[in-house]
């Protein structure tokens, strides 16, 4: 199973990956970080599908409905040709989004006499258990899960094991978790897939786009909404576990969380989309995690749901994807120490005191949040943390979490400049003495580049976010002289990886697709935009046919690795489009 071959459906409560074998081989219900329902992905065997697939057995092709969530996947055989529509309903009604647990499957005959074959064989999540079932007249009762679990159909269930049937008419096909379905089939899942067609399609439309890369753009939005869960704001690294980041490296992590780490990064490309109401809900998200921590003793990543229950465990007994294991569940990431996380949440929240579309948000318990916020980065700078890339190995003062403590003061002395102007001078001490440091202890003269940790000679990729935090002038040589030794040091085949030195699993074998988008960035804003944008081609072609990223890629044999699709990759794409691209001002 390749990840080239995956489609991702979701309506911002629950998601599923669809092959184009035509078989759901992911999905956790009623919550991206549930137990799975459907998980071949990580056990072909055992793990549980969804199959609406040709008799024959042969793949079909996958497109998304022009800029929707909705993905259709078409089979040819020689006895004739058929679609499956897939997607989960997402629509406005009473000026409120309805996003019901439920995913719906329209199988529709095109040309000839196609045989189907149909089975639907949840398992009991990560038990693998066999749940009970009880038929009804037009659907299936799954019995054994926390919720009611139905399929309701009208294919005749004695088709529903898995054998050939001709396929003469439309047929319907809905999974619901909790509400049943009791409406009319046809003309229920009709009325769906036209309200939900048509708004992704409006959603689209309110998206702001570059003048080139636009259908780049736009599918990185749509798979970015999907990781977004709107009942707390929450959006997910994604909404898989344990897709390793490269064969045999026993890098397999729990990503259907959220990382604290990511949060000004997203909010940013939101913000560049001119989606106001994804920020303000992640934004209340980010501020309840910090209201319920008066210490700020803040952990990395959290559940959506603010919690951090998330202590790491492994399935010993699952194969893993492509029989690599272990698989996990959990992320020993909520017990680091990361030191940068305190100074992407000023960066993150600061808006909210300098957006006046933030206005009823911009209270003195705001601003309180943010000046401890940033008080806390200053008083941690410097000191040994896991840094932003959760080294699982020794502790040091790494570069980048003191970058983020500088950007912390730095940003908040432009808050207090407004809301709290006797102690701007405060935050601007703090970053002249965090800036100095920075440059004191971490230029390498020999390396031509700002090392990863101070005193250190390795290079890192995430150096590269100086340039768009403007540590320094554009033209500061040795900005520009960091940007050349990290793309020439770390690059291979053109990508870019994190660094080359030991993490405590090994040095990294495959590219990092983010950073390569970080390149594109910082070369565009160094006044080198043609090179920026060769830069974007080249990473274009690890775009699936789909147009999805995952978070790896394998430069020896060109394919994508890590957990599927990988948000904060879309992120990157979407920064580096704005980026690369000129401006609609300059070209009308």
């Amino acid at each position: 199973m390749r990840l080239e071959d995956l489609g991702m459906i979701g309506n911002c409560q629950i998601a599923a990956l669809v092959s184009r074998t035509g078989e759901i081989v992911w999905c956790c219900l009623p919550k991206f970080d549930s137990e799975p329902v459907f998980s071949a992905l990580l056990d072909h065997e055992r793990g549980g599908r969804f199959a609406v697939a040709p008799a024959g057995g042969s793949p079909g092709t996958q497109r998304y409905l022009p800029n929707t969530n909705v993905l259709e996947t078409a089979f040819t055989e020689p006895e004739g040709s058929f679609r499956v529509v897939d997607f989960a309903p997402r629509f406005l009604q009473h000026d409120r989004s309805v996003r019901p647990t439920q995913v719906v499957r329209i199988v529709e005959p095109h040309a000839g006499a196609p045989r189907v074959r149909v089975l639907c064989e949840p398992q009991l999540g990560w038990s693998r258990g066999v749940p009970s079932l009880v038929q009804g007249s037009n659907h299936v009762n799954f019995e054994g899960f926390p919720g009611a679990l139905r399929l309701t159909t009208d294919i005749p269930l004695s088709y529903l094991g898995g054998q050939a049937f001709g396929l003469t008419e439309r047929r319907y096909l809905v999974l619901s978790w909790g509400e049943p379905v009791e409406q009319p089939l046809p003309a229920l899942c009709e009325r769906l897939l036209g309200e939900t067609v048509r708004y992704w399609q409006r959603w689209v439309k309110h998206c702001n786009v570059p003048p080139l890369f636009q259908d780049e753009v736009i599918r990185s939005a749509l798979a970015l909404k999907l990781h977004f869960f709107e009942d707390t704001g929450a959006i997910v690294a994604a909404t898989t576990t344990s897709i390793p980041e490269a064969p045999g490296s026993g890098r397999t992590w729990d990503y259907r969380y959220c990382w604290l780490r990511d949060s000004a990064y997203v909010l940013g490309a939101f913000r560049l989309l001119g989606h106001f109401e994804e920020r303000e809900r992640f934004v209340h998200y980010l501020l309840d995690i910090v209201a319920r921590n008066p210490s700020l003793d803040l952990a990395p990543v959290y559940r959506i749901d603010g919690t951090t229950d998330l202590e790491e465990r492994i399935l010993e007994d699952w194969p893993g994807f492509e029989g690599e294991t272990p698989v996990r569940v959990g992320n020993a990431a909520v017990a680091y120490r990361q030191h940068d996380i305190f100074g992407e949440m000023v960066l993150a929240l600061a808006p909210v005191m300098l957006d006046q579309r933030f206005r009823a948000d911009q209270t003195s318990e705001t601003l309180d949040l943010l000046e401890r916020l940033a008080r806390k980065a200053v008083s941690v700078s410097g000191s040994p943390d896991a840094g932003i890339w959760e080294h699982r190995s020794d502790l040091r003062p790494r570069t980048f979490s003191s970058l983020m403590c500088w950007a912390a003061a730095d940003r908040m002395a432009r808050v207090a400049a407004i809301h709290a102007p006797e102690r701007e001078d405060e935050y601007r001490a703090a970053a002249r003495r965090i800036h100095e440091e920075i440059q004191a202890r971490t230029w390498n003269a020999d390396l031509g580049a700002f090392a990863a940790a101070y005193g250190g000679r390795d290079l890192d990729a995430a150096m590269l976010q100086m340039v768009p935090l403007h540590f320094l002038p554009p033209g500061d040589a040795r900005l520009r002289s960091s940007v050349d030794a990290i793309w020439k040091g770390l690059a291979r085949d053109g990508w870019l990886f994190r660094y080359h030195h030991d993490d405590g699993f090994g040095a990294p074998t495959v590219a990092f697709i983010l950073c390569t988008f970080w390149l594109v960035e910082a070369l565009a804003a160094t006044g080198r935009r043609d090179e920026a944008r060769e830069v974007f081609d080249r990473a274009r072609s690890a775009l699936s046919p789909l147009g999805l990223l995952a978070e790896d890629y394998q430069t020896s044999n060109l394919r994508m690795w890590g957990n599927f699709p990988q948000a904060y990759s879309h992120v990157g794409l979407i920064h580096a489009a704005f980026a690369a691209s000129p401006r609609w001002a300059d070209i009308l």
